[in-house]
């Protein structure tokens, strides 16, 4: 949604003392030091987990500074709400989505909300995530799930466990990269990670570690890893444009993915086409938040899967139920995974893969009839406490229950409480194709194997702006419950059902 006040609001970074009139009211962390704030004891590696910390220590809303940035935090479910009224909050593109603009400048993730190519791109590629194109990307997903299987069936024979992470991370890249852009990167016949996914972790963790770093010290204590930012963003550029030169070389036929639509279609009212530099922009915006954010679902879905064997039997038990013996399953039969859904959502309300999101004030109003905001003054939402909040999801909001998700339990919860692909008109685009292509994995996966975890291995969560479990390997064995009695497969609307999260419920 473009900006509708006369003038735009001034870019980089605004400390919450020019927004925040009352800002004394809010509480910061103890022993705060003149000049440096609340640096000492921060974990720079791990600032989100830092910031959850503090955010169970202070409350629903609290603030941090680090030297001369002071930023105000919000995870209470009412303050989460307040923020989602598009009326009065838009995006904020700040912190480390901004350190992202040197590669994905005004792509749909990193575009400042006054800035056109957003509305142009959205409304162009919108089509593109329509159940009719998703129908049609479905058959390249199971190509390359069947990939990943012959992987993890090589690696059962041989009695070696299976790299969660990585593996999960070759299987959403190709995917992306297949059904948007027509490339195949070869993933899984490399033995190391594709230096595509290389040079991405490096941007994605520079520009994580620039959140932490002042501006002024950070030109001296980063100067190294800002050298290598800039040959991982030109790898990036480089990789792009060769994808964009051979769809232009190539005889015209093209499929209708992503990439046709941002080279050959035109604005359905105006008539404006996407601008050559815009396109590598959202090409590296899909390469990158298409595959990354969903491997991480995918990852942290099956380490608690494989931790509740309970669960994972019941989701096996509807896959059976659902697909019976057939070998690829339709389109259709995966919107049907009602309780896989449910494994799905809950894993992504526990480490929600996209761990925040900014909103700014469009006028100067009172968040929550509290707290007086100006005009441009902005907020962190920490959506992992967000999902967390005991006055949403009760006392035993850390518990991972899947049931949570059950049509009755969406309904009677307050609105704006669930939001793992951000809120608003700046909600994650592709929203369903990630819902359909990590449901239809899961329930492969399930179907073919017993998962069995590491007994030695205690979940640590991996941050670069986005998170993923680091170092999750899982055994695999051979299926022994094909002969279980299929359960009673649940026929309710999916929650979330296909609506656009603009126009939904709130959830």
């Amino acid at each position: 949604m473009a900006e509708t006040t006369a003038t735009a609001l001034p870019r980089g970074f605004r400390g919450a003392e020019l927004g925040w009139p009352q800002l004394d009211r809010i509480p910061h962390p103890p022993h705060r030091l003149p000049v440096v704030g609340d640096v000492f004891g921060t974990d720079r590696r791990r600032p989100l987990q830092d910031s959850m910390r503090y955010g169970r220590m202070l409350g629903p809303v609290f603030r941090r500074k680090f030297f001369s940035r002071e930023i105000v935090f919000v995870w209470g479910g009412r303050l989460a709400a307040d923020l989602a009224d598009e009326s009065r909050f838009a995006k904020h593109v700040g912190l480390g989505v901004a350190n992202l603009r040197p590669v994905a400048g005004d792509g749909l993730f990193t575009a400042y909300n006054d800035e056109p190519n957003w509305q142009l791109a959205h409304d162009v590629l919108a089509p593109g995530f329509s159940r009719e194109a998703m129908a049609g990307y479905h058959p390249m997903m199971l190509d390359v799930a069947e990939q990943l299987l012959n992987r993890w069936d090589a690696e059962q024979a041989a009695g070696r466990a299976v790299d969660v992470p990585g593996d999960m991370t070759k299987l959403t890249l190709e995917t992306i990269a297949r059904t948007g852009f027509g490339h195949d990167f070869g993933s899984f016949e490399r033995s190391r990670p594709h230096p595509f996914v290389t040079a991405m972790i490096g941007t994605l963790t520079y520009a994580q570690r620039r959140n932490v770093v002042p501006g002024p010290l950070s030109s001296l204590l980063l100067r190294d890893a800002a050298r290598r930012n800039e040959a991982d963003m030109a790898y990036l550029n480089r990789t792009v444009d060769e994808l964009v030169r051979a769809r232009r070389g190539s005889d015209g036929s093209g499929s209708g993915d992503l990439l046709d639509r941002m080279l050959e279609t035109a604005h359905p009212e105006t008539g404006e086409r996407l601008a050559p530099e815009n396109i590598r922009r959202q090409v590296i915006t899909f390469l990158v938040a298409g595959h990354e954010t969903t491997s991480g679902a995918l990852s942290f879905a099956l380490h608690y899967l494989s931790r509740h064997p309970d669960i994972a039997a019941r989701a096996r038990d509807e896959v059976d139920q659902v697909w019976g013996d057939t070998a690829r399953p339709g389109y259709e039969q995966v919107a049907r995974l009602r309780y896989v859904r449910r494994v799905l959502d809950e894993s992504l309300r526990l480490w929600p893969t996209a761990p925040a999101y900014a909103r700014e004030a469009r006028h100067d109003t009172v968040l929550d009839g509290v707290h007086p905001m100006r005009r441009g003054a902005w907020a962190l939402v920490l959506t992992p406490l967000l999902h967390r909040d005991p006055e949403v999801w009760g006392a035993d909001a850390e518990r991972f229950d899947p049931d949570r998700f059950e049509a009755g339990a969406v309904r009677a919860r307050p609105g704006h409480t669930f939001k793992p692909f951000g809120t608003g008109a700046r909600a994650c685009i592709g929203r369903q194709f990630a819902l359909h292509e990590a449901t239809l994995v899961l329930a492969l996966l399930l179907r073919r194997y017993e998962l069995r975890p590491d007994p030695g291995y205690r979940l640590r969560v991996a941050e670069r702006l986005t998170v993923i479990p680091e170092g999750l390997r899982l055994h695999l064995d051979p299926r022994s419950a094909l002969a279980r009695t299929p359960a009673a497969v649940d026929e309710t609307p999916p929650p979330s059902g296909t609506r656009c999260p603009v126009t939904g419920r709130g959830d």
